[in-house]
């Protein structure tokens, strides 16, 4: 007689199944839910720490093999994916309060296609099923206007208990704002740091943002006061740092990385994105040509023992698409698009390992 399968039988049997970043057991982490089993079959739910999971076909296996080698080998499974994106956000921070992860994205200098890779993770991360919000925190060269395509567009605001706030603009996905959407672009904009740091505080707290599991902030370049005053003043996840493989592009984003690293800051940096990494033929898709070098970023990602998230190649379509207002990642499939998908899994996994230092997963 063949002995009664149980919810137990089964959740124990998954508890064999480890989750390789988490480093703990999938009933243990809370990622096993409503477990219904009928005649010949168990169907439950495995709720991943971020729909961009790059691991969740390994996960899936490895359950459906837990169930065959621990309880019954004729046994069909079904598994239900889903997920709720981990945050390390205490309950009581009012500031934000609904956005679940906050990821800045700098550099120690311009030209490195920092906003290219701000703009386009963000519209991967939202690919995945993802709630994600962009902020254009450079407020002396606001580019996120011209690269949506909305350069003559204006924000709108709506009164609130007696005080004023703004809608984001909606696009490919995501929700956006920049100091673009409130000024004259063809002027130059002359404020003094203080001013600037007031404008910058201004789009995260009298914005409509909404629940959000990802915030994308793309920084000015340098360390200066933009910068400073955004990683001292906002609960930030953790940061990312963009270089190109040139030595004096490393040597600019290293102080990038220090500003980060520094005592009174201390913002995780989740790994190192290495833009214009090699160049693709578009008539040889297979083919890499490594024009500005191989191992200067991952030289420097060793140094600072942080993993390179992602390389980013050089290709056309990447500069006509942030003029055309189309970014790379909204666009047909191509080596550039699943280069940015896989940045986004990349971050995606190195956000829910940064929370998971601090709690469970599902206690948060």
């Amino acid at each position: 007689m063949m002995e009664k399968i149980t919810k137990d039988k089964i959740l124990q049997a998954l508890s064999h199944v480890i989750d390789p970043d988490l480093k703990n057991d999938l009933v243990t982490l809370n990622m096993i839910d409503e477990v219904h089993i009928e005649k010949g079959k168990v169907k439950f739910k495995l709720i991943l720490t971020t729909p961009a999971c790059p691991l969740k076909d390994f996960l899936t296996q490895s359950c459906i093999r837990a169930i065959h080698d621990h309880v019954d080998k004729d046994l069909r499974v079904e598994i239900d994916l889903s997920s709720r994106v981990t945050t390390k956000r205490k309950e009581n921070e009012d500031m934000l309060k609904d956005v679940k992860n906050i990821i800045a994205v700098g550099s120690g200098k311009g030209g490195v296609g920092k906003s290219t890779v701000a703009v386009n993770l963000a519209i991967a991360l939202a690919k995945t099923g993802a709630k994600v919000g962009l902020l254009d925190a450079d407020i002396y060269g606001p580019s996120i206007p011209l690269m949506f395509g909305l350069l003559d567009e204006k924000a709108k605001g709506f009164d609130r208990d007696g005080k004023t706030y703004v809608y984001p603009f909606e696009k490919f996905g995501i929700k956006m704002i920049s100091i673009g959407f409130f000024v004259d672009q063809s002027k130059a904009l002359v404020w003094r740091g203080p001013m600037a740091s007031t404008a910058l505080k201004q789009l995260f707290t009298d914005i409509e943002w909404g629940p959000l599991d990802y915030m994308v902030i793309d920084l000015p370049p340098g360390t200066g006061d933009i910068p400073l005053t955004l990683v001292q003043s906002f609960p930030l996840t953790g940061a990312i740092v963009v270089s190109t493989p040139q030595e004096v592009a490393i040597a600019d984003v290293r102080k990038a990385a220090n500003m980060f690293r520094i005592e009174q800051i201390r913002i995780p940096i989740l790994g190192l994105v290495e833009n214009m990494a090699y160049f693709v033929p578009p008539d040889m898709p297979d083919k890499k040509y490594y024009i500005f070098g191989k191992s200067g970023c991952q030289k420097f990602a060793d140094e600072l023992n942080i993993p390179i998230l992602g390389q980013i190649p050089i290709e056309a379509a990447i500069a006509d698409s942030g003029d055309s207002g189309e970014p790379v990642t909204a666009g047909p499939d191509s080596p550039t698009n699943e280069a940015f998908t896989k940045l986004a899994e990349a971050v995606a996994q190195q956000v829910a390992i940064s929370n998971s230092i601090r709690e469970v997963f599902g206690k948060s």
